[in-house]
């Protein structure tokens, strides 16, 4: 359940920066990369800096998260506490920044908000590979949607269709559904709300381990 939550972080996320950066997911890298690649071969009026950006981010929030993790045992511990926790402020910095800056789509800074945002969530996609929910990757629902529908429905085992997959699918859909109704309020409210998800996630999965 609680890497279903970041899953739904991840749609709130993706709606803000593809509706609000400039057609710029912030957690489905897949999305950025076939941006930039139809931007560099001539189509119109698609980016390729914030793309770009948020590709490099990602990688170097998922590399950070690697040396942080890699000599610590499988699940949560310590590290992944801290690493949620900076997630937080990153959000929250991205946040606060949203509220000084007027139409921060439109704005250079909203390059470096996208970045913050991918930051945190190749932190948080390296993380949940160090948990090892299965099927709990919390950026990516395509391999998910694959194994619903080629393991749990017509498996060797009874077919299921409600389980955790379709829970993850579900996750990211209303995510980025609330990530669209919250955008009309303001941009940063989305964000926040993926702030005090994160943390209670944070909270409840440190109390647990201990």
């Amino acid at each position: 359940m609680l890497m279903m939550a970041l899953t739904l972080v991840t749609g709130v996320v993706d709606a803000v920066g593809y509706l609000g950066l400039d057609h710029v997911f912030t957690g489905n890298m897949t999305g950025n990369v076939v941006i930039l690649a139809m931007a560099l071969a001539g189509a119109e009026n698609l980016p390729v800096l914030g793309p770009l950006v948020a590709l490099g981010a990602f990688l170097l929030g998922a590399a950070v998260a690697g040396f942080t993790l890699q000599s610590s045992p499988k699940g949560w511990n310590r590290r992944v506490t801290l690493l949620l926790t900076g997630g937080c402020i990153a959000l929250t910095g991205a946040a606060a920044i949203s509220l000084t800056v007027d139409d921060i789509g439109r704005q250079s800074i909203g390059v470096i908000v996208a970045a913050v945002i991918s930051m945190h969530m190749g932190s948080q996609a390296l993380m949940a590979r160090h948990l090892g929910v299965r099927d709990m990757t919390t950026v990516v629902i395509t391999s998910t949607m694959t194994s619903l529908a080629g393991e749990s429905l017509v498996g060797k085992e009874r077919p299921r269709l409600l389980n955790r997959r379709l829970g993850a699918v579900l996750a990211m859909f209303a995510g980025a559904a609330i990530g669209v109704l919250l955008l009309q309020i303001h941009f940063s409210v989305p964000i926040s709300l993926g702030v005090a998800i994160t943390a209670v996630v944070t909270v409840l999965g440190s109390r647990r381990w201990h």
